[in-house]
């Protein structure tokens, strides 16, 4: 009897120090360093653990998927898994990984929509997005806001484009409630549409209100805006224009030619951003009528047309001494304006 107690009591001893062997392994295992040796980020599929695991070890972020499914069934009470993109530490251990899958943020991408778009390429903008799904929907001219958006792998390119609509919006809003009195335009409608064409004339954000005073006294004098970007804007059919405008261009019958019509065009002829609107709905205070290009890439400003033709004399000097090295065609025949 005595015997057959001592043998328990060493196999439960055995049992025991087998246990504890194995538990330490276990623990090993689960916090040793990782196989990663840069930090990564990492598309985690959809599914169950096995193909997580599966997925995470062909990426190199785990030695082994099996092991990755023991301890993710074993630390099961810590919280779901998630499918994602999310970033991962080099040598990130078992243990790590599963604190990433379960608690971290998914790795928020950023796609610019730049100032001066137009609808086409903002689609294209789109199109090309990593990590975005889904078409890209008909977006109208001047419809988006410039802007940064973040973004989540497996977000659709339409909740893009409603969300730059919204943010559109609320800045033209925004720019429409601050407005300047007096302005010779009437809707916020009007406002985009002057602010594009602001926005395609200069890149210099400390012109755009002063460019937007010279098109605000055109307006109220009745004057026609001969803005090139306009008659870019029709010669391309709303793409971009990848010529020098021309006599025929400027002389073409078509309602964004700016230089045949008076008023604002039809609609916007880009993308314009926050600055640009602000400018044209509280312009520079001038009796500013004319502005050319200066050839530091900002623009001379003139109140009679006399200066002006001295400025454009000056910038067609400028073109031609630019053009002689490389045998240029001769400078744009765009008229003063």
């Amino acid at each position: 009897m005595r015997r057959a107690i001592r043998f328990l009591l060493i196999l439960v001893l055995l049992l025991g120090l087998a246990g504890g062997g194995a538990f330490l392994y276990a623990r090993h295992v689960y916090e040793r360093p990782g196989p990663l040796a840069e930090p990564a980020q990492v598309v985690v599929p959809r599914g169950g653990t096995e193909t997580i695991g599966a997925a995470l070890a062909q990426r190199g972020i785990v030695a082994d998927g099996r092991e990755f499914l023991v301890a993710a069934w074993a630390t099961r009470t810590q919280g779901a898994i998630r499918a994602g993109e999310f970033a991962f530490p080099a040598r990130a251990s078992l243990r790590d990984v599963l604190e990433v899958l379960r608690t971290a943020r998914p790795v928020q991408r950023r796609l610019t929509i730049p100032e001066g778009l137009m609808a086409r390429q903002i689609t294209g903008v789109l199109d090309r997005a990593e990590g975005l799904v889904g078409d890209t929907p008909p977006i109208d001219e001047g419809d988006l806001l410039p802007e940064t958006y973040t973004y989540q792998w497996g977000d659709t390119r339409a909740a893009i484009v409603r969300r730059a609509t919204a943010a559109m919006e609320e800045a033209l809003r925004e720019a429409w409630a601050n407005r300047a009195p007096d302005l010779p335009i009437s809707s916020p409608r009007e406002a985009l549409v002057l602010a594009s064409i602001v926005e395609r004339e200069t890149a210099v954000a400390a012109e755009r209100p002063r460019v937007a005073s010279v098109f605000i006294n055109r307006l109220r004098r009745g004057m026609p805006l001969q803005s090139d970007p306009t008659v870019a804007y029709a010669a391309a059919d709303g793409a971009p224009l990848e010529r020098a405008l021309t006599r025929a261009d400027l002389d073409r019958e078509h309602p964004f030619n700016t230089y045949r019509n008076r008023g604002l065009t039809p609609g916007p002829i880009a993308s314009p951003g926050k600055e640009s609107l602000r400018a044209v709905t509280r312009p520079e205070a001038t009796d500013l009528l004319y502005f050319v290009a200066d050839g530091s890439g900002g623009h001379a400003f003139a109140r009679t047309l006399e200066e002006h033709n001295r400025n454009v004399a000056r910038w067609r000097e400028i073109e031609r001494g630019r053009a002689a090295p490389a045998s240029a065609p001769a400078a744009n025949p765009a008229p003063p304006r």
